[in-house]
């Protein structure tokens, strides 16, 4: 008896063993990140545990595949000293209102999440493209809502990006603070502060509280917490 119940757990280990082997990339949270990866709780998870040097790889890869255009910026000291960051000027086909400096993770988390989730989401609710993200800004030294006492913001290190409207290739565009509360609208930023859920680690909007009525706000701080 002993011995089938051995050749039962070798057999399994076998299988376990083949199945790892040929089991599809984005499937293996031990696998390498790539960017074709779709969105989910694995690239998330593998997006959390990117050490600088891979983020930096893997966000020349996104400017050459033009799903992002970076340039590098001097690291600066001073109260809220920047290392590794880069200025992002557009999401390929995807302008901003203006470019903003931003650490690798966010930079490439971004890349990620306008064209797996931002571009096809906004072409499913409105039948139109998304020709531009209109924003707040990333960084500044600052503590959490300016609060003397309290701990940095995810600004004071450009970890963070608040977005406060959308323009689609018809000329529309759609504010956070007045398209949360239209019908037509709604459905759709809703959608799209929930699938930033796979890419950031928070990403609060106007349900969250009255500070975030006007904006998304999209962090790299926390495990994918969206509200």
């Amino acid at each position: 008896m002993k011995g089938k119940s051995l050749v039962v757990l070798c057999l399994l280990a076998a299988c376990v063993g083949v199945g790892y082997r040929y089991l599809p990339s984005w499937y293996n949270p031990f696998a390498p990140l790539q960017l074709s990866d779709p969105p989910g709780r694995i690239t998330q998870f593998k997006l959390r545990r990117l050490d600088q040097a891979q983020c930096a790889s893997l966000l020349a890869q996104a400017n050459q595949q033009k799903l992002i255009t970076t340039t590098p910026v001097a690291d600066s000291q001073g109260e809220c000293p920047l290392t590794d960051v880069v200025r992002v000027r557009d999401f390929g086909p995807v302008k901003l209102s203006g470019s903003f400096l931003a650490s690798c993770p966010l930079a490439l988390s971004s890349a990620l999440f306008v064209s797996q989730q931002a571009r096809p989401l906004t072409e499913q609710y409105t039948g139109s493209t998304l020709a531009r993200i209109d924003h707040f800004g990333s960084f500044a030294c600052r503590n959490i809502y300016h609060r003397q006492n309290a701990r940095r913001s995810e600004h004071a290190t450009a970890d963070a990006l608040d977005i406060s409207a959308f323009r689609l290739a018809s000329g529309e565009q759609v504010t956070v603070l007045r398209g949360w509360q239209r019908d037509s609208t709604q459905p759709w930023l809703r959608a799209m502060l929930s699938a930033s859920c796979g890419y950031y680690g928070n990403g609060l909007g106007p349900d969250y509280n009255a500070a975030h009525a006007n904006h998304f706000h999209l962090g790299m701080r926390g495990y994918g917490i969206c509200r």
